[in-house]
């Protein structure tokens, strides 16, 4: 840019890696943008060592682009390997120059007035990490979690965050100022299976960041085996949960009451430090066997008497609780469970599952 040229407005953050199977279907979509949005664009793209024709694609969309007003920045290495998800959206950053980040992934497909609704968003939402609801093709694939996505109310987006679904608004809609951004400082440059979105957006709530979703379908998010998050591992997951829901929220209970004696919430349990495990006053349920069986024995505690804990129906159950049941696989009848109680989401319990 010169000196003279003033800043874009939103800059378009855009990671490639051997993505030419989709890249010419997503860029097609940024140059469609202008049509709606009539700020200043910028397209930063950074191709992180990619061995297909995505370089070639992206040298001749850098003149369509520009001609059609999009300012295009195109950066990369040529290793023989990537160097990461992280490294290569850090580094579309850093050569950016918008005051706004969008960002987008090489096999999504963007809607034709995503950045002018998540920018008026944003402006009005200066805190935030904006994200919007979207579609997936395949239409069919991983409809549960498309559905909560989309469906989860805004209070849901801060307190299901310690869910096995992930961010509560999916990485490729983000979108946020530079200040939010630079607040946190970058992505996780660990490489293959690291979250690094999941780490970002813990991150950016623990310094005092929020999260908004514009409820309008903004993106066509694309499901395939060759997605970078198939890469992470679903333990590297759970351990950053557990870490995270035992210092934002078990740090500030007394005790509290696991929502289900079987196998998930046994195993929240044995994640779960010293201190943590002793605020454990019982675990409730349904089944009427583990009911019965009235204790949980931590046998592969080190502690002599091995701890127990008592097994009751969940209606008989004192508050705070970890729910360590998942959503919307039992016909509804959780979901009744627990609306009978007449709790608060966010205060009297929070969903771990």
């Amino acid at each position: 840019m010169g000196f003279d040229e003033p800043a874009p407005d939103v800059s378009i953050i855009l990671p490639v890696y051997n993505a030419d199977k989709w890249l010419e279907e997503c860029l097609e979509s940024i140059l469609n943008q202008g049509q709606s949005f009539s700020g200043k664009l910028e397209l930063s793209v950074f191709d992180d060592a990619s061995s297909d024709d995505s370089p070639s694609i992206l040298e001749r969309w850098k003149t369509k682009l520009e001609d059609a007003g999009i300012t295009v920045v195109l950066g990369g290495h040529s290793e023989s390997n990537p160097m990461s998800v992280g490294f290569a959206k850090n580094q579309a950053i850093a050569q950016s120059h918008g005051k706004y980040l969008c960002f987008q992934d090489a096999d999504d497909v963007m809607r034709g007035d995503r950045v002018k609704l998540q920018y008026d968003a944003a402006k009005v939402h200066p805190n935030c990490i904006v994200g919007c609801c979207f579609n997936r093709s395949p239409a069919d694939s991983t409809l549960r979690y498309t559905k909560w996505c989309n469906t989860i109310s805004s209070q849901q987006l801060l307190t299901q965050i310690y869910t096995s679904h992930g961010p509560t608004v999916i990485m490729p809609t983000w979108f946020c100022s530079r200040e939010v951004f630079d607040r946190i400082g970058g992505f996780n440059e660990g490489g293959k299976g690291v979250p690094e979105d999941l780490l970002f957006f813990l991150d950016h709530l623990k310094h005092g960041g929020s999260v908004y979703r514009v409820d309008q379908c903004l993106l066509m998010y694309r499901y395939h085996p060759d997605a970078a998050t198939h890469s992470v591992h679903s333990e590297t997951i759970w351990n950053i949960r557990v870490e995270a829901i035992q210092e934002r929220v078990l740090s500030g209970w007394q005790t509290f009451t696991i929502w289900n004696a079987g196998k998930e919430g046994r195993k929240f349990y044995r994640a779960l430090n010293e201190d943590n495990q002793k605020k454990v006053v019982a675990f409730c349920d349904v089944d009427i066997k583990k009911i019965t069986k009235g204790v949980y024995i931590y046998e592969e505690s080190k502690e002599q008497p091995k701890p127990r804990v008592p097994i009751i129906h969940f209606s008989d159950a004192k508050p705070p609780f970890i729910i360590c049941v998942k959503l919307d696989l039992t016909g509804g009848n959780f979901e009744a469970n627990l609306a009978s109680l007449n709790l608060t989401e966010g205060i009297n319990y929070y969903h771990f599952n």
